[in-house]
């Protein structure tokens, strides 16, 4: 064994930590690109460029109706996308590249990847998607895993399915879209209250689960964050800081879903029932949802009820949109130093050395922060009158926008590399497990939204 390798707790021989990483390691060509993406972003916006917000294109906000429609709009804008599809396969191809895969595999399996990436964005675009609970990113982990189940594709199109690399730039671009600033601006009230929503589920989710029921505890990472904050994307981003397996990943995802299927229906009608305020409403479902598609479908079916689906709107955005979603970031770098520091020493039966820690430790949290703290500066000379005209939909929109291109990517290809024979099925166990949190998490929401802060959110 050479001096640059050693063994992990797994017995498998691994490379050492060096200058090498910075060009050889997803982790670090996630945080070059996102804050790449940040400072072009950046630069544009202050010129009066208009240039990333056409590249970012995506026909998930059209809105169509008849599939003329949607033609009309692929010929219109034939060439943004072709230059998005080039700047995407660059980025992409280089890298990966570098960290030493092949083009002749990795080009053609992208193509099919941004081809299927287009059609789910198309779908989201339908004036029912929202309806129907359509969010892009589920779209594409739904028809992944049909497509890999029901064809054999060929294990070579693997190369282009980078599953980690995608999450990690979409973390990355995810702190760009929360600046410090952005997220103060919802008040200590929609703070407050996602911060103890965010803390009181997850850690409920993860003792429930592991002390009572003897779970492993990155699933139970993975499914507590998942949870409490925004499903989908958190649970990503835990699975990817503790190195959980796949199936612990898809079993999350899977919950979430399924719970916000369900929320879809029961808050809007209980919420009537009650005959709560508008703006109340939306927060409870803001703290109660688990994925931001179905807390919207939600929100707006109850505003619409009532009359008064704007003040539900703005309550849920900041309850969950605001409020909860930043806690991804939050939750990523605790139990990254938890898995490293914590449950690695009991596994190797010693604790790991400060180089080790570093090496083992997922540097897009750091990307993740970083972007956050640079839009903080960037952003905080404006006004909120100028944040909500300007900033919002010339600079953070369009992060935003490839924020979702990275996660679609990354869900298509969870599915794509997934076969249902290799996962195990959710047990009673871990479904309990996540279903007291749900109720507390729904119990909890509703004191803090009506019987706490009730008065604060019927004047939004």
């Amino acid at each position: 064994m050479s001096t640059a390798e050693s063994v992990s707790a797994a017995g498998q021989v691994v490379r050492n930590s060096g200058w090498s990483d910075l060009y050889l390691k997803e982790d670090w060509w996630a945080i070059w690109i996102g804050l790449g993406i940040l400072a072009l972003d950046v630069a544009l916006f202050n010129g009066g460029s208009n240039l990333l917000k056409s590249l970012a294109i995506n026909p998930g906000g059209l809105k169509w109706s008849s599939f003329d429609q949607l033609a009309n709009h692929f010929s219109q804008n034939a060439q943004l996308y072709l230059f998005q599809f080039v700047a995407w396969l660059l980025i992409f191809g280089v890298s990966c590249r570098v960290m030493g895969m092949k083009l002749s595999e990795f080009i053609p399996s992208f193509v099919f990847l941004y081809v299927l990436s287009l059609i789910m964005f198309s779908v989201a675009g339908w004036v029912d998607a929202t309806k129907y609970n359509l969010e892009p990113p589920l779209v594409a982990l739904v028809v992944g895993l049909v497509l890999a189940n029901a064809a054999r594709l060929p294990t070579w199109m693997d190369t282009g399915f980078r599953v980690e690399y995608y999450v990690k730039l979409g973390i990355v671009l995810l702190g760009a879209t929360f600046p410090i600033a952005l997220v103060l601006s919802a008040g200590p009230v929609a703070i407050g209250q996602a911060t103890v929503i965010s803390l009181v589920t997850c850690l409920v989710i993860f003792f429930v689960g592991t002390r009572v029921f003897g779970l492993d505890k990155r699933l139970c990472a993975v499914i507590g964050v998942g949870g409490s904050v925004c499903g989908v994307s958190a649970s990503m981003a835990i699975a990817a800081s503790v190195g959980a397996k796949k199936e612990d990943l898809y079993t999350s995802v899977t919950l979430v879903v399924g719970w916000a299927l369900v929320m879809i229906l029961l808050l809007p009608f209980v919420s009537k029932i009650l005959g709560l305020p508008s703006g109340v409403a939306g927060a409870w479902i803001g703290t109660s949802e688990f994925a931001d598609a179905a807390g919207f479908a939600a929100t707006s079916a109850y505003g619409k009820m009532v009359g008064n689906e704007d003040a539900a709107i703005k309550a849920f955005t900041l309850m969950k949109v605001i409020g909860r979603d930043m806690w991804i970031g939050i939750w990523s770098l605790v139990f990254a130093l938890i898995s490293t520091l914590v449950w690695e020493k009991k596994e190797v039966g010693a604790r790991p050395g400060a180089g080790e820690i570093w090496r083992r430790f997922p540097k897009f949290v750091i990307g993740f922060f970083i972007a956050s703290i640079f839009m903080s500066l960037v952003i905080s000379g404006y006004s909120p009158e100028e944040l909500n005209k300007t900033v919002k939909p010339s600079l953070i929109l369009p992060l935003n926008s490839l924020r979702t291109w990275a996660f679609i990517f990354c869900f298509l290809s969870i599915g794509l590399t997934t076969r249902f024979r290799d996962l195990k099925a959710i047990g009673w166990k871990v479904f309990t497990a996540f279903t007291i949190g749900v109720l507390v998490n729904v119990v909890l929401g509703y004191i803090l939204s009506v019987e706490v802060f009730g008065s604060y959110w019927a004047k939004i």
